[in-house]
């Protein structure tokens, strides 16, 4: 069962991902590793989907940096999906994220298995990394 649920100096995330995401519409998207699953703890910085508006977009979540100015990637999953199970992220909710930390053209991106968020479990991914969408 599935769970139901800016400053200039900002700006180079922000492009980083669009063009990450972009490209991959070009490419094969990066598979899930279970050897490189992390957790990690943020609050979102920001809710994107690419592409912004036509075709099917991709949802991702942005965390604001942290005390080392650090940002995390976060792919969730097809909007559709999101829409279909209720789910929607706000900016500054802490999540807590289980996924696979990989590289999608030179730039770190986790594949989202599982976020926390007010309590919830939200699944993303079966354990093997399959998407449940």
């Amino acid at each position: 069962m599935i769970p139901t649920v800016c400053a200039h100096k900002h700006l180079l995330p922000w492009a980083t991902l669009a063009l990450a995401s972009i490209s991959a519409f070009g490419q094969a998207p990066p598979k899930y590793d279970a050897a490189t699953e992390i957790k990690v703890e943020g609050v979102i910085g920001e809710f994107k989907l690419v592409p912004p508006s036509g075709g099917k977009p991709l949802a991702y979540l942005v965390t604001r940096p942290d005390k080392d100015k650090n940002t995390v990637q976060i792919f969730l999953c097809p909007k559709k999906f999101l829409d279909d199970m209720g789910i929607a992220f706000k900016v500054d909710e802490s999540i807590q994220v289980k996924g696979s930390k990989v590289k999608q053209d030179g730039a770190d991106l986790i594949l989202a298995r599982e976020i926390v968020k007010g309590g919830e479990t939200l699944i993303f991914r079966f354990p093997d990394g399959k998407p449940v969408w």
